[in-house]
C-alpha cells in the first residue's frame, strides 16, 4: 500500500515565490479547464478531460509564455484532479466541482520521475534543492510529492510504496474495544484505561473570537485586514496540529499493541448537527481517529471491526443482557435495572464493543464489517423514540 509522510519545508523567499507561481499555475489550469468543461457542456458537446487536456497543450505556451518557468507537472496534473473530482459527483459522493481560490488549499504535483530526496532534502524542478524539517521516515518506491500551503507555512507530502505488509505479531494483545466519547477520547476495554486527549478549540476559543472581531471590522483585502487574517490562520493551522499531534501516537499504539480492535460507527456529521455537543465532537477530530485508525491497520496487519451504528454499547448489560433505556448522557455510572450490576459508563461500553464478534456470531471476524449494517444472524432491530425492544442478540447474550 501507498503511505504518505507529510513534512514542514524551510524555503528561503525566492523558493517560497516559486511555490506561490507553481500553485497559482495549478489552480489557472484547473479553472481553466472546469470552465471549459462548463463551456463545451452548454454547448451541447460531450466533454472530457483527454480532450480538454490536448486541446490546453496546443495552447498553452502560445497563450501563456510563463508557463516555461514552471515544471510541466504543475500545469499537467490538475486535469487529473478535475477527473477525479467529475468521477466523485456522478457517483454522488460529492458536490459539484466548484473552482479554486487563491489562498485555499494551494498546492502543486510533483510526479515520480522528477521527485529526489536526499536525507532532510527535496528537489524542486526548476527551482533546486529545498531543506526540509525532517528525513523521510518510510522505506520504499517513491511514487509522488505534493509541495502545500497551510496558513503561512510550505509543506510536502511524499507517497512511498511500501514493501510487503507486516503480520500481526505474537506479542500483540488478542482483541481491544475502543468508545470513543467527549469526556474521555478513547477508553479501552484492555487494559482498562482511559486516553484523555487535548482540547485544543476549547482552550485557543478566546483568543480565536478576539481575532475573528479584529478581522471584522477591517478593511477587506487592505493591509491592515491582511495581519490578523495570516495571525487568524496560523491559530486554526495550531489547533489542528495539536489534535493531529494527539491522534497520531494513540492510532499507532492501537494498531501496534492488538490483533484486532472494534470501534463504532459513529455518525460523525449527524452528531455535531447538536448545538450543545458539536463544538466538543468536533474538538476531538473523532472521524480523523477513525481514518489513520484504518489506514494504519491496514499497513501493520491490524484487523479492524466496524460495530453496527445502532448496537447499544453502553446502554446493554455486559452481564445479564439487559437494556437500560433510562441511561442518559448525563449518567457516568451504568446500573443494570435487571441485575443490579454497576461498572463506569466508558468501560462498560468499550467491554461490550470487544464482546461484539461474539454477540453478533462472527467471533472470528477477520475483515472490516459494513458501515451500518449489521452482519446476518444479529437480530439487532432499531425501533421507534417510544422504546427498544430486546432482540435476539440481546437475549442470547
Amino acid at each position: 500500500m501507498i503511505f504518505a509522510h507529510k513534512i514542514a519545508l524551510d524555503v528561503t523567499q525566492a523558493q517560497e515565490a516559486y511555490c506561490r507561481q507553481a500553485a497559482g499555475t495549478a489552480r489557472f489550469v484547473y479553472n481553466w479547464a472546469l470552465s471549459e468543461w462548463q463551456r463545451q457542456y452548454d454547448a451541447g458537446e460531450k466533454p472530457t478531460t483527454p480532450k480538454l487536456k490536448k486541446q490546453w497543450n496546443a495552447i498553452k505556451y502560445e497563450r501563456h509564455s510563463w508557463l516555461h518557468d514552471i515544471h510541466r507537472d504543475a500545469h499537467a496534473q490538475p486535469f487529473a484532479q478535475l477527473q477525479a473530482a467529475f468521477q466523485k459527483f456522478f457517483r454522488h459522493e460529492a458536490g459539484y466541482p466548484r473552482f479554486k481560490k487563491k489562498g485555499v488549499h494551494d498546492s502543486f504535483y510533483i510526479a515520480n520521475d522528477k521527485v529526489q530526496v536526499q536525507g532532510k532534502r527535496l528537489r524542486i524542478p526548476k527551482r533546486g534543492w529545498v531543506r526540509m524539517r525532517e528525513a523521510l521516515r518510510f522505506t520504499g518506491t517513491l511514487m509522488s510529492a505534493v509541495v502545500s500551503r497551510t496558513a503561512d507555512r510550505w509543506y510536502v507530502s511524499l507517497c512511498v510504496q511500501l514493501d510487503p505488509l507486516p503480520t500481526p505479531g505474537e506479542n500483540q494483545a488478542g482483541r481491544v474495544g475502543v468508545d470513543l466519547g467527549i469526556r474521555h477520547l478513547a477508553p479501552l476495554s484492555t487494559p482498562r484505561e482511559h486516553i484523555d486527549g487535548p482540547k485544543p478549540l476549547k482552550a485557543a476559543l478566546r483568543k480565536l473570537r478576539r481575532l475573528t472581531r479584529e478581522l471584522a471590522r477591517r478593511v477587506k483585502f487592505s493591509a491592515n485586514w491582511h495581519k490578523p487574517k495570516r495571525k487568524l490562520a496560523r491559530l486554526h493551522a495550531r489547533i489542528a496540529a495539536i489534535r493531529t499531534d494527539a491522534l497520531h501516537p494513540l492510532t499507532t499504539r492501537l494498531t501496534q499493541a492488538s490483533q484486532a480492535i472494534v470501534i463504532e460507527d459513529l455518525h460523525v456529521k449527524g452528531r455535531v448537527r447538536n448545538r450543545t455537543l458539536a463544538r466538543a465532537i468536533s474538538d476531538r477530530g473523532l472521524g480523523q481517529f477513525r481514518r489513520m485508525l484504518t489506514y494504519k491497520a491496514n499497513g501493520s496487519g491490524t484487523t479492524i471491526i466496524v460495530a453496527d451504528r445502532w448496537f447499544p454499547s453502553s446502554k446493554l448489560c455486559h452481564r445479564c443482557g439487559a437494556l437500560n433505556d433510562t441511561l442518559t448522557l448525563a449518567d457516568v455510572v451504568f446500573v443494570c435495572p435487571a441485575c443490579g450490576f454497576t461498572d463506569d459508563r466508558d468501560f462498560h461500553a468499550a467491554d461490550n464493543l470487544e464482546a461484539y464478534p461474539r454477540l453478533v456470531g462472527n467471533d472470528n471476524a477477520c475483515g472490516l464489517l459494513s458501515a451500518g449494517q449489521m452482519p446476518q444472524g444479529s437480530g439487532e432491530t432499531r425501533q421507534g423514540e417510544a422504546g427498544t425492544t430486546e432482540s435476539a442478540l440481546l437475549r442470547t447474550f
